[in-house]
Order: structure tokens, then sequence, then C-alpha cells
């Protein structure tokens, strides 16, 4: 792909318009998407305006700007060229991460992608995971280099979804074992009575976005044979009392709904050749009142703890829909930011 000005200028800062050009118009045609509408995200996140031409895309707008714009466009073109496809998300996160992602094929030979020096790809059966904000990319680095690594912030910012693909990437490469995801069964501020059924039909309500996780990076009949031969659980804060979880990849969401006793002991299960995340809202814990948070008790407790890692995350970092973000920036700024 090559780019360059319409016409060469006396002042560079006179040039209002950016060409690029593309040798493979497939391509191409992909990556503006269905009437354009790729090209549209991309023109209302980075402020420009984006003309087709033929093979050309005519990026118009302010210097700063067009060159944002060009190199998000570089970045998903490559992407393509990689054989991979562009969703929505897949550009929000090439904007945030605001310079060109990869362009030439993954060389190592390993379920961990290391690229760019220092960004990681996660592989997992059903597609690959780019963490697209710095801090995504921070936590997903961490997660790698500590034992145990710590994920907070509102909700929708990827913690416990990264930490998923990052368990099932390194169960894959053969790194662990299993995978064992929990959570506590509190209920949010409701009461929802005797649920029926037997124990998983109990629980499961409590447990589904763990599966919902699983089930976007594993094959529904292997995620199944896997869970049947318990080299996947998923199980209730409770269950883990007393047991040991060695070579295993552990995941604690909901963090902020544990109390002290249970996080110092869902801690201390963990057993040689493991990894631990622990994710959790600090905003939105669910305890009755009173009742001290085992998360915020781990962030003081632990902090400075050699083969700890602590990640924190903001409204920035939400991967949601965008008014998602802006609906915690409300709350944050009618009650004030907790921490």
């Amino acid at each position: 792909m090559v780019i360059s000005a319409l016409t060469p200028p006396t002042n560079p800062q006179d040039v209002i318009e950016t060409l690029l050009e593309f040798p493979d118009n497939r391509l191409l045609i992909d990556l503006c998407g269905q009437f354009d509408r790729n090209l549209a995200q991309i023109e209302q996140q980075t402020a420009v305006n984006i003309l087709r031409r033929g093979n050309l895309l005519a990026v118009i707008g302010e210097k700063s700007a067009r060159d944002h714009a060009a190199s998000v466009i570089h970045a998903l073109y490559a992407r393509l060229e990689a054989g991979r496809g562009i969703e929505a998300g897949d550009i929000d996160g090439a904007i945030r991460m605001g310079r060109p992602m990869p362009d030439r094929a993954l060389v190592s030979t390993s379920q961990i992608e290391l690229v760019s020096g220092d960004k990681y790809e996660l592989r997992t059966r059903k597609k690959p995971v780019d963490p697209r904000t710095e801090a995504q990319k921070a936590y997903v680095a961490n997660l790698f280099d500590h034992e145990l690594g710590f994920g907070i912030g509102p909700a929708g910012t990827g913690k416990t979804y990264l930490a998923v693909a990052v368990g099932v990437t390194m169960f894959l490469a053969g790194a662990v074992d299993k995978i064992i995801l929990s959570r506590p069964a509190v209920e949010a501020g409701e009461r929802l009575g005797f649920l029926p059924g037997d124990m998983k039909d109990k629980i499961d309500p409590y447990m589904q976005p763990l599966y919902d996780a699983l089930n976007d990076f594993l094959p529904q009949k292997q995620l199944a044979k896997m869970m049947e031969e318990k080299r996947i659980e998923i199980a209730p804060l409770a269950f883990m009392r007393g047991r040991t979880l060695a070579n295993a990849f552990v995941v604690l969401d909901e963090a902020q709904n544990a109390t002290t006793m249970q996080m110092k002991m869902f801690l201390t299960r963990l057993g040689e050749g493991s990894r631990m995340v622990i994710t959790g809202d600090r905003t939105q814990v669910d305890l009755p009142r009173g009742t001290a948070s085992g998360l915020a008790d781990a962030e003081r407790i632990l902090a400075g703890v050699r083969g700890v890692s602590f990640n924190y995350f903001t409204s920035k970092d939400v991967v949601r829909h965008p008014l998602v973000a802006r609906i915690i920036e409300a709350y944050e700024a009618h009650d004030g930011p907790v921490g």
C-alpha cells in the first residue's frame, strides 16, 4: 500500500488530502465494508472525510487526523492481508491503539503470539483476540508475566473476557492442564428465592457470563467434552474450599462480592504450575451492608508483593457499546470515583 499526497505542496501544512492506494480491490471492498460502514466508523471516530476513487481512498482533514486515520486504515488492510476479518470492535481497537497493527504474517508456532515487540495476540480455537486499548495490552502482558494478576475496573472493559482468552490460549498451548473459572454466587441486589432443579441448575445462572466467554473461544462440542472430562470447570467460590489448584489457569470473576475470608481462602488455593486472575469492579459490590469486600482488602494487603500484578481500567477502556462508557462517566460524575 502506497501513501502519498495528491499534489506535492511547497508547505506540508497546506496538504488537506492524503491518498492511499491499495493493490487488491477485493480486500479494499472488505476494508470499506457493506455500504462503506467501516469507512463511516473511521470518519466518525477520527474526524476526517474518506472518499473512494477506484482502488484509492482519499483521506481529507487536519494533518494529525489524516495521519491517525491513515494509520488505522493501514492496520486494518494488513489485518485483511493476514486472512483475518474486520468487525466494528476491530476498527475501534485499531483507533484506540493509535498505531498500525503488524503488516506481516505471524511467525511464532506457539498459541501465544508476541507481535510488534510488545503486543500480544491470543490464539483460540474459534478466533484470535487482540487487546483493544493500551490498558488491555498491559493487562494481557501481566497475565503472562505474573502468577497472580488483578484486573480492576468498570463493566465492559474486557477484564473477564481477556482473562478467559488468556486461559484458553495457555491451555491450548499446553502451559496448563485445566481451566477453573469461579464466581461468588451473590444476587445483584435482588432476592431470587429458591431456584428449581439440581445443584447445577441452581448455580448456572450465576456462572452464565463465564460460559458465554468460553463459547466465544471454543467450539461447543469441544467445550462440552472438556467440561465432562473436568479439564474445564466452572464453580461457585464456595466450592473452592479445601482444594489445591495445581497446573491450572484459575479465574475469580466478580471478586468485589467475595468477603475477606473468601478471598484469602481462594488466593491460598494456588498450586504449583498454576496462574490465577482476580477480576472485579469496586463500584458494584452486592455484599450485605457492613460486609467488607475481599477485593479491596486484597488490593491493600498484596500491594508490592513479588509475583502479583495490578491492572486498572477506566471508562476509556470500555469496549461494549459506546453509550456504556458515557453511562459510567455520568455515574462517576454524580457519585465520584471509587478508590
